[in-house]
């Protein structure tokens, strides 16, 4: 029984290339501030620009983007670090990959779904897709929002989600840590004795999410 692992592991070594375990070569993962920070040549033409999508849609999609992370994770009662990491992957994926070829929506809702893991408060995949399904149909003027149907439409959309979260995962080569200046933000005003001028601390706080929503929405979505 010890004989497979035992193996495996004699099998093992290393070049510069990464490691070889097996007939398979295995990058190393490589952290460093440089490789942290999208180079500059990647923002300017971005993926969908390549695509033929021109800086002002792809603005507007990015802002809309965020806007629907927010917003959902305000409904899924997420901790408000779960939303800007969210945002900065929704962000990272996008430079990396074209609006064109990937939807907007699946992705922030993969988004979502992987940042509430990766900030410990995990929601059920079923609640981010029925949050997503009660926001569109706000946005399109329904009083009254039907229940989420669990049919193949619902399945489908489900598995659409799980592989982007995938794809998230391997376009940013699993590195999903975000460092939030939150507390930098706070310290500074605190330190500059602004921590009481709110309008200065939201202003900062806005800025940096990246939201429109100052005040959390009222309503709540249909259970299912």
């Amino acid at each position: 029984m010890a004989a497979g692992p035992t193996a495996a592991v004699s099998n093992s070594s290393t070049n510069n290339d990464g490691i070889l375990i097996g007939d398979k070569v295995y990058s190393e993962v490589y952290l460093t501030i440089d490789n942290s920070l999208i180079p500059e040549e990647r923002l300017q033409p971005t993926p969908s620009m390549l695509d033929g999508l021109d800086l002002h849609t792809e603005t507007d999609l990015r802002i809309l983007g965020c806007e629907l992370i927010q917003s959902a994770g305000i409904l899924l009662r997420l901790p408000q670090v779960a939303m800007a990491t969210g945002q900065v992957l929704f962000h990272r994926f996008f430079y990396s990959k074209s609006f064109v070829k990937h939807s907007f929506e699946i992705v922030s809702m993969a988004c979502v779904n992987l940042a509430s893991k990766i900030e410990e408060a995990p929601r059920r995949i079923r609640d981010v897709i029925n949050v997503f399904h009660y926001l569109k149909q706000s946005h399109r003027g329904k009083r009254s929002a039907s229940s989420l149907i669990l049919d193949q439409n619902y399945i489908n959309t489900k598995n659409q989600v799980i592989k982007a979260e995938r794809r998230i995962l391997k376009e940013l080569g699993f590195c999903v840590h975000v460092k939030h200046p939150h507390k930098i933000i706070v310290m500074y005003l605190q330190v500059l004795e602004c921590e009481k001028n709110q309008t200065l601390v939201q202003t900062a706080w806005v800025v940096h999410a990246g939201k429109s929503h100052k005040e959390p929405l009222n309503s709540a979505p249909p259970t299912t």
